[in-house]
């Protein structure tokens, strides 16, 4: 190697150990008076952003990943925000909802058409709500509004819970020899058990379900996480392979909104979603979370992890700050 090559390469290290230095000394001396909720953290720099100039680059990618803390208002209206900006500057975009299950999509298609005849309550019992999420309907209802009024599709992005039960009952295995497997198009996929991703989610399955369960109880529902995140992300891709093929010119941005768990660290649908698309897609993810000073070091802790591209730190929802498994 020559000197001048050397050189470049030791500036080079030098410059990264650097940044990473800035970074952790940004998210361990920030706090209380510093951040606060309605901010947005970048968390490969540690500072904090212009929430209006954030806003206006988000139309630069194809799929923007939302995840929330279930059935916290604030979370809706942050979606509510980003979907009205997009539209505000020449986008279009799709709304993916992981409370949603594919066997509902036809009702949810029809309910978002114009002048459909379908109640409320016809649309609830035919996109079975109650089988496939459950909880307050009225939570996630300004989504579905939203969506109707400004003329935005919404894809069902979860596999049906019935076939997700079957995986936690009896095994991946198994369900992949049934019928119903085969009926919902997963015969032909590829179920990718990722070590990074498995050694994320099992944790977090043993220290939130206690360790002290069965193994084979822990295996199952592992499986079915990874099928259900496989499913959500064979949902967004295909979308995003149409838009590519039918509307090139169009500025349309898919918006998912699930779970933060199902893109944390970028592992559950995110990276699935990047294998299944040619040349990768262009997206960035957002994991939006309650903010208040007891919660400092969660914060940083998610943020030094890098659980996201952003974190949005939002007021807390009405049943108060998430509990972290210990």
């Amino acid at each position: 190697m020559t000197i001048r090559r050397l050189c470049v390469v030791v500036l080079l290290f030098m410059m990264s150990v650097g940044c990473t230095q800035d970074r952790e000394h940004i998210l361990a001396s920030e706090g209380v008076g510093i951040w606060q909720p309605g901010q947005i953290l970048d968390t490969k720099t540690g500072h904090l952003l212009s929430s209006s100039d954030w806003l206006e680059g988000l139309g630069s990618y194809e799929i923007i990943y939302l995840g929330e803390e279930h059935h916290n208002q604030h979370h809706i209206d942050a979606a509510l925000q980003i979907m009205d900006r997009l539209l505000s500057n020449g986008a279009q975009p799709v709304l993916g909802m992981e409370m949603f299950g594919w066997d509902g999509q036809p009702a949810l298609d029809e309910y978002l058409s114009k002048d459909s005849p379908l109640s409320r309550s016809d649309f609830l019992d035919r996109v079975r709500w109650t089988q496939n999420w459950g909880g307050a309907f009225e939570d996630y209802e300004p989504l579905v509004t939203f969506a109707r009024d400004r003329g935005i599709s919404i894809l069902a992005m979860n596999p049906p819970r019935p076939l997700i039960r079957q995986i936690v009952k009896v095994g991946l295995a198994t369900v992949r020899e049934g019928q119903e497997w085969a009926q919902w198009g997963m015969d032909q996929e590829d179920i990718v058990d990722d070590p990074s991703y498995r050694a994320r989610i099992t944790d977090q399955l043993e220290r939130c379900h206690g360790g002290g369960g069965h193994a084979d109880h822990f295996r199952t529902m592992y499986e079915a996480s990874m099928a259900r995140d496989e499913g959500m992300a064979k949902t967004l891709a295909a979308e995003l392979k149409k838009l590519r093929r039918d509307s090139p010119e169009s500025r349309k941005v898919i918006v998912s909104y699930t779970g933060g768990g199902h893109i944390q660290y970028h592992l559950p649908v995110p990276l699935r979603v990047d294998r299944r698309v040619a040349s990768g897609a262009k997206q960035t993810s957002v994991y939006m979370t309650s903010f208040d000073a007891s919660r400092l070091d969660d914060i940083r802790e998610l943020a030094g992890e890098g659980v996201a591209d952003y974190i949005w730190l939002t007021p807390t929802g009405r049943k108060g700050p998430p509990k972290r498994c210990r």
